[in-house]
């Protein structure tokens, strides 16, 4: 999608979500979030559940983002290699990078931590991207079954899926053995046909931005208010400690619904084309750069002390700190992505003076262009 075409609102909710990663990260991995099952909790540690809670919609709108254009994409062989080698220059490069350099925390440099920084996808170095990328393998099939799928039908296979993917893990007090809480291809899956039914048909209740609002922040208040609930019902009776924090996983109920109002927000904001539109529109398709940096191996656990997670005092310090995290990982991640994009345009020049690349390359586009003129000869 060229960058007049991308649409500033989406975009710019594509970049508050990355920020609201780099936020659980910083929280969960830098030992910021005290266990709901301990007694004691500071103010720090309710100050950290709080913002848990604002921030566990960010991955299901990333999806949902994804979801939306996708549904009216064709899949490309040549997007699917572009993003392949993406991850693998950010698997390689920074993982051996925090290997060389002693950055790397809680995590052993061994073959298995060799085999992951080289085959990313299929060791799941990145468990979003291997979800992603089996999707967008799948994509010429779903979007094929969508494309042919009545309302009726539609309607009925996403609340199959729903029911139970989602509600049933909701509103049962055991854990199902099914249930990767969300960590998965299928619930991507799941958030992919629900983008793609409000693509199509719409939503009349989310029409009133006054509703998406409410599904937002009345969906953060209760995924606060469960937790706080069970963790009292837990301290009573030491009973549902499996239970514990079920309200912060990506497929519970709670977070889907805050998720789809934050995304109905931004897709009923009005951006009026300008500097700030641009600026979005520049640096948004690099957020996936910064999702690639700070959760790679070589740097997952080492970041948040860097950057000042092991400081903590407080809840003031915690959120300054929080603050500066999210902006250096940003802002780094951005930058480097660019670099990136560069280095690649650079490499792609030079290739073609090599035959065989230049041959390669137009295969892949008779490919692509396969599977666009079949995805347009059978709406």
């Amino acid at each position: 999608m060229s960058e007049k075409k991308r649409m500033a609102n989406l975009e710019l909710l594509r970049c508050v979500a990355m920020m609201m990663v780099i936020v659980l990260h910083y929280l969960g991995k830098g030992g910021l979030l005290t266990p709901l099952a301990e007694k004691n909790m500071s103010a720090a540690g309710i100050c950290a559940w709080v913002l848990e809670a604002f921030c566990i919609v960010a991955v299901n709108a990333y999806m949902f983002i994804s979801g939306y254009f996708l549904c009216e994409s064709t899949f490309k062989p040549s997007r699917l290699i572009g993003l392949w080698l993406q991850v693998e220059f950010y698997s390689v490069v920074f993982g051996l990078l925090g290997a060389a350099t002693g950055v790397i925390a809680e995590t052993t440099v061994d073959t298995h931590y060799y085999l992951t920084l080289l085959f990313p996808i299929s060791m799941e170095h990145y468990w979003f991207l291997t979800a992603y990328l089996f999707l967008y393998l799948l994509l010429p099939l779903v979007g094929a079954a969508i494309r042919h799928m009545s309302r009726e039908q539609l309607r009925f296979a996403l609340g199959t899926l729903f029911a139970v993917f989602c509600v049933m893990k909701s509103i049962l007090p055991i854990r199902l053995e099914t249930d990767e809480k969300g960590y998965d291809f299928v619930w991507y899956l799941v958030i992919f046909l629900t983008a793609a039914y409000l693509r199509k048909y719409g939503c009349a209740f989310l029409e009133k931005r006054r509703n998406a609002v409410i599904l937002y922040f009345g969906g953060v208040f209760l995924i606060l208010l469960e937790a706080m609930c069970l963790r009292a019902v837990f301290q009573k009776t030491g009973s549902l400690e499996r239970m514990l924090g079920v309200s912060y996983e990506y497929n519970h109920l709670l977070p889907f619904l805050a998720a789809l109002g934050l995304f109905w927000i931004f897709m009923s904001l009005k951006i009026k084309e300008g500097l700030f539109a641009r600026i979005v529109r520049r640096i948004a398709p690099h957020t996936l750069g910064v999702y690639l940096l700070h959760e790679n191996l070589g740097l997952r656990y080492s970041w948040q002390n860097l950057l000042g997670a092991d400081r903590v005092t407080g809840p003031v310090s915690l959120i300054l700190g929080m603050a500066l995290a999210v902006l250096a990982v940003f802002t780094a991640g951005i930058i480097i992505d660019l670099l990136r994009a560069a280095l690649f345009r650079a490499l792609q020049t030079g290739l073609r003076h090599i035959k065989a690349y230049r041959k390669a390359e137009e295969m892949l586009a008779r490919a692509d262009e396969s599977f666009r003129v079949s995805a347009n000869s059978n709406p």
